[in-house]
């Protein structure tokens, strides 16, 4: 291909080339593309076949011409990569600086700037020669008899109270019937009968369920109540309503016990098998705090054995992402604590670092995972699409579609994959030690390093 590839600037990171394609050369491109369709085409007032090429310019040029440019900034974009040995490190930048009307008409070369980042290059430290402490904890006795009785009371039953503690506590069901209204107005969805509702429990809004306690069986009562502001239904959203509830039963809760009895209404055979499989449960749970520990401690070996530049554009794309989620817990009022004291500088400050450190992370393992040739099957990103879409329920086969027609979305759960398959092979190669620890130190949250 005819072409001119020149060097503009390069520094740090960052790469500039002007290319040009001369237009004799787009010309014979598209007569090419012409001479190929020609002999396919079916036009109206012509035998199949035989469309003369100059009627294809005429009728089709422009949208053929268009197609060739596309082709020719891709094979050019491509070249440039190959000849100078290039791993970009995000999409390059295509920059026209030629009249685009003119090129289309075949009057002006094809001239534009490609502007990309590059990959660091760097050496990764020896995984072989990393040292990394496993905090490990084994449930007791008596954690397992906790959850068996915990298992218990969620299975439990409530009965009717009788005698003279017949007024319903906190924690008590009650049976009702109730109908909601607005200004004296009955509402859609406001109205049930025959309603099994558990005090406490946050299953009606804010201040319902308070108002029933102290009712007695055959009492009618009105809950006063606004909806909150931020309801799913936007008509009823802030507003106060009236329900008017028949109360037909109190009931109070009866534990049950942690039996065979327990067991079979589980589906288990016996207490001995829930037993078995409430320790390995625990266990499991402990295990994937040790393992999160663990990867949490390799990450901060991994970024303190590291110091080379950064793509500015993968950093941004990175911060950006974080400082939007800090946006909108600001709108909402969920920033932590810890947060919401600091100026907007401050926080910019800590999630540039927290950014850099991610990129650096990410940039670290897939180079290691690169010369250990870690893959992602399509087995793997197959079954992590199946695990996905299962988790949508009626959706499920839908969503399923949706990721095998998308490849950006399975790029984005082939991330997660290959950076487990990357730990999991330094964890192999790696010195690991075991240490006991407390069941407090095995669930207490880890702080970021100092610095973030």
């Amino acid at each position: 291909m005819s072409m001119q590839i020149v060097e503009k600037s390069g520094e740090g990171l960052s790469r500039v080339y002007g290319v040009t394609v001369p237009a004799d050369e787009l010309s014979k491109r598209l007569d090419a593309r012409i001479a190929e369709l020609a002999p396919q085409m079916n036009l109206k007032g012509f035998r199949k076949g035989k469309v003369p090429a100059a009627h294809v310019r005429r009728v089709h040029g422009k949208a053929l011409m268009a197609e060739v440019i596309e082709q020719t900034l891709n094979e050019t974009t491509q070249k440039v990569l190959d000849d100078n040995k290039l791993r970009p490190a995000s999409q390059p930048d295509l920059k026209p600086s030629s009249d685009m009307e003119k090129v289309m008409a075949g009057g002006e070369d094809l001239a534009y700037e490609l502007s990309l980042e590059l990959m660091p290059e760097f050496e990764p430290l020896d995984i072989a020669a990393l040292k990394l402490t496993r905090p490990v904890y084994t449930p007791v006795e008596t954690e397992v008899d906790e959850a068996l009785s915990e298992l218990a009371k969620q299975a439990g039953t409530f009965e009717p109270r009788t005698g003279k503690t017949v007024k319903a506590k906190d924690g008590d069901q009650v049976l009702i019937d109730f109908v909601g209204s607005i200004d004296g107005v009955e509402f859609a969805g406001g109205k049930g009968e025959g309603f099994e509702l558990t005090l406490g429990s946050g299953q009606f809004i804010p201040g319902f369920e308070g108002q029933l306690v102290g009712a007695k069986p055959g009492d009618d009562v009105v809950v006063k109540v606004q909806f909150p502001e931020g309801y799913q239904s936007a008509e009823l959203a802030g507003k106060d309503a009236e329900f008017a509830v028949k109360v037909h039963e109190v009931r109070a809760p009866v534990e049950g016990a942690a039996d065979d009895e327990l067991a079979k209404r589980l589906g288990l055979s016996d207490l001995a098998t829930l037993r078995e499989t409430v320790t390995k449960n625990l266990e499991q749970g402990y295990a994937n705090n040790s393992r999160f520990k663990l990867k949490r401690a390799l990450l901060d070996e991994l970024d303190k054995g590291h110091d080379f530049p950064l793509p500015p554009r993968m950093v941004e794309a990175e911060f950006a992402g974080i400082w939007q989620q800090v946006e909108q817990d600001k709108a909402n009022s969920s920033l932590p604590p810890e947060d919401s004291e600091k100026t907007d500088e401050q926080l910019r400050d800590e999630y540039m670092k927290i950014a850099e450190r991610r990129v650096r992370l990410g940039l670290v393992l897939a180079e290691i995972g690169r010369r250990n040739n870690v893959q992602v099957t399509d087995q793997e990103l197959g079954q992590a699409m199946q695990r996905e879409a299962m988790q949508y329920g009626q959706q499920a086969q839908q969503v399923f579609e949706f990721f095998r027609s998308n490849p950006q979305a399975q790029a984005q759960l082939r991330a997660p994959l290959y950076e487990d398959k990357v730990v999991e092979l330094i964890f192999d190669k790696a010195t690991i030690k075991d240490k006991k620890v407390s069941k407090k130190e095995i669930e207490a949250d880890d702080d970021l390093p100092e610095g973030y």
